[in-house]
Formats: C-alpha cells, structure tokens, sequence
C-alpha cells in the first residue's frame, strides 16, 4: 500500500527528495530499496539494499542469492509503480497546476489503494 508520499519541484531522485522531506518514519520497520538508496543507513537501522559488484571482484554465490530474493521482495512495489504509471501521473509530464499535482496524486494512491485491499 501506498502510505506516505513526497515531491519536489523539478527532476530529482527519490533518495534527495527522502532526505530533505522528513518523514516520519518507524525505526522497527524495515526497508527495502535499490542501490540508488546506498546512504541510507545513515538515516535508519532496519535497512536492505542488494549487494554491488564491484570492478575488481564478482559476487559470491550467497550474495547472488541474497539479491534475487531481495529483489523477489522488492517485485511488489515495482508492481505498485507500474500501477501509477498506468494512470500516466508518473510516465509523462505532468501539464496541470503544480500545486494540484500532490492531491490527484494521493488520489490515485488512494484508488491503488482501495484496489490492494479489495482484490480477491
């Protein structure tokens, strides 16, 4: 489900906008994301990124596993994205007012919503 969300004005990553918005945030509750959340251990306990190959080395056949499950996890919230592309509010530019944009967001999270819980 789609709990809390954030924007910024312009292109920018999630983690930039995360840091700077201050969310509130659950210290119990862990956190999956993608290599491009790298710094986030700084900002809480409970975290799971997969592991990077580097230059020099492969990865082992543990961190292979642990990355395909991670990413067996992490399936369901590129599911939800692909959701809200489906409504095109993050596949293309958004035209309307700018202060609009956070509220027909929440809307369609709202619907996802309402879907997640009420499919069989």
């Amino acid at each position: 489900m789609i709990i809390c969300t954030a924007f910024d004005k312009g292109r920018k990553h999630d983690f930039r906008i995360f840091k700077g918005s201050q969310l509130p945030t659950q210290l119990e509750q862990l956190w999956v994301a993608d290599r491009g959340y790298q710094g986030i251990a700084k900002f809480h306990a409970y975290r799971c990124t997969p592991v990077k190959k580097s230059r020099k080395r492969s990865l082992s056949k543990a961190e292979r596993q642990f990355n395909r499950q991670l990413a067996q996890v992490r399936i369901t919230v590129e599911h939800t994205f692909r959701k809200l592309k489906i409504f095109r509010i993050l596949s293309e530019r958004y035209r309307n007012r700018r202060k609009r944009f956070g509220l027909r967001f929440n809307l369609i999270a709202g619907l996802l919503n309402y879907e997640l819980t009420h499919s069989n």
